[in-house]
């Protein structure tokens, strides 16, 4: 199946000059969806990743994060906004673009020594991924790499991560 096919371009969204990539059309695509969980499944058993569970950052990374938790037989853990985990959490500060965001994580979620794979819909700058692997490393975890539908060669993004495997579906 060609995944590209079912990933939209929206030109000048969210301002001018982007091209966004919408994976809304591939979401609605029973069989595209189902391909992109499966193959990204066969993508982590060919390299060995075996989890006890998925990390996934908000919000599309829940998409495709606990889909692939279930078919590989792992658990799945949420990375959210600051203020929307209502128990005790780490969390990390990152820089953006134009200012700095924050991650957490309920600190009851991961157990130190749990083997972890981070997923997220697309990697552009890294910044998000970066700051979620070091969340996870604070908590004592070993992170054994990253999973993304789409990858934005061009920003380079893969450079900010730690040296583990990165697997993108989809590149542009």
């Amino acid at each position: 199946m060609h995944l590209k096919s079912l990933i939209r371009d929206i030109p000048d969204f969210p301002k001018p000059g982007i091209l966004f990539r919408d994976i809304t059309t591939l979401l609605r695509d029973p069989n595209g969806l189902r391909y992109t969980i499966d193959f990204l499944a066969q993508k982590c058993l060919e390299l060995d990743i075996q989890p006890d569970c998925i990390v996934g950052m908000e919000s599309r990374g829940f998409i495709f994060g606990a889909p692939l938790a279930y078919k590989l037989g792992c658990g799945f853990i949420p990375v959210r906004k600051r203020g929307k985990l209502p128990a005790a959490v780490y969390s990390i500060d990152y820089q953006l673009e134009y200012g700095t965001d924050s991650l957490e994580v309920h600190q009851d979620a991961l157990n130190p020594g749990s083997k972890v794979l981070i997923v997220d819909d697309l990697i552009a700058t890294g910044g998000t991924a970066s700051a979620t692997a070091k969340l996870i490393q604070q908590v004592g975890c070993e992170l054994l790499g990253f999973g993304f539908i789409i990858e934005l060669r061009e920003l380079q993004g893969r450079k900010y991560l730690p040296d583990v495997p990165i697997i993108s579906l989809v590149e542009y």
